[in-house]
């Protein structure tokens, strides 16, 4: 499988690894709320997690763009294996849960996680699922600050929202309008955001110094409660805001050249 990476050339520390940033998280009273049930993958995990939520989903713990995440059910005859292969998806079959997880593990470079499956919100007739995206950054000696959100709108029968597996990115303010929320809502939404996202990411920050940037994932489940899906801290991407929002965009890279990012 293509592995992405990205030379970085300034100054922002990482954390490596899904399953270490939702540890860092789990063991914080607070953060731990937006974290889904997460385990390394192994029969036992797979089996107990499909038992109690019904629909999982695995991921490469290390990986981005949405590339190799599947999702995983239960059937009488079996498992059902739906993954995204660049730019396709693939639905399979398999008999056991051991032939299920020796596919995950040969076509997989990394580590896999297993997960929770989160029915998310979805916005539009057609139902299409989102999340959002919020960046979270600080200038050197500086404080975290939310510079601003983008919205990720899955394409139609897609088990991933992003972009490069053919999402569209909206302005947070166009999925207020398309969901119809009266302005206090929407202000108590935007609250609700921020401060989760500085919660995570001073907590993050504890735990590995140095960083300066992160863009945390979330969503909205049916019933409105708030999940992180995601912590992106290795060159996390903003540039779709250049034409949607460019107030926006353009704190985001003052931000970033102030620890010497200019590549957006």
């Amino acid at each position: 499988m293509p592995k992405t990476r990205y030379l970085k050339t300034y100054a922002s520390r990482n954390i490596r690894g899904k399953r270490k940033v939702c540890r860092y998280l789990e063991q914080n009273e607070i953060t731990r709320l937006f974290v889904p049930p997460t385990a390394m993958l192994s029969k036992k995990r797979l089996l107990a997690m499909l038992s109690d939520h019904g629909t999982v989903y695995v991921k490469p713990d290390i990986g981005s763009q949405g590339i190799g995440v599947g999702r995983v059910k239960q059937s009488e005859h079996g498992y059902s294996l739906d993954t995204t292969a660049n730019k396709k998806q693939v639905h399979k079959t398999f008999g056991t849960a051991e032939e299920l997880i020796a596919y995950l593990n040969r076509n997989n470079r990394h580590k896999v996680i297993v997960q929770a499956a989160i029915e998310l919100d979805t916005v539009g007739p057609n139902e299409r699922p989102y999340d959002i995206r919020s960046m979270v950054q600080r200038k050197p000696g500086g404080k975290w600050t939310c510079t601003g959100f983008l919205v990720k709108v899955g394409s139609p029968n897609k088990i991933v929202t992003n972009y490069y597996q053919g999402g569209k990115i909206w302005p947070i303010d166009k999925l207020w309008m398309r969901k119809q929320l009266p302005e206090s809502e929407r202000q108590d939404r935007i609250n609700e955001l921020r401060l989760a996202s500085l919660r995570i990411a001073r907590t993050l920050s504890r735990k590995r110094s140095g960083m300066h940037e992160m863009g945390i994932d979330f969503a909205y489940d049916k019933n409105n409660r708030l999940w992180v899906l995601e912590v992106n801290s290795n060159h996390p991407q903003f540039h779709p805001l250049k034409k949607i929002k460019p107030d926006e965009y353009k704190k985001m890279v003052r931000f970033a050249r102030s620890y010497g990012r200019f590549d957006d």
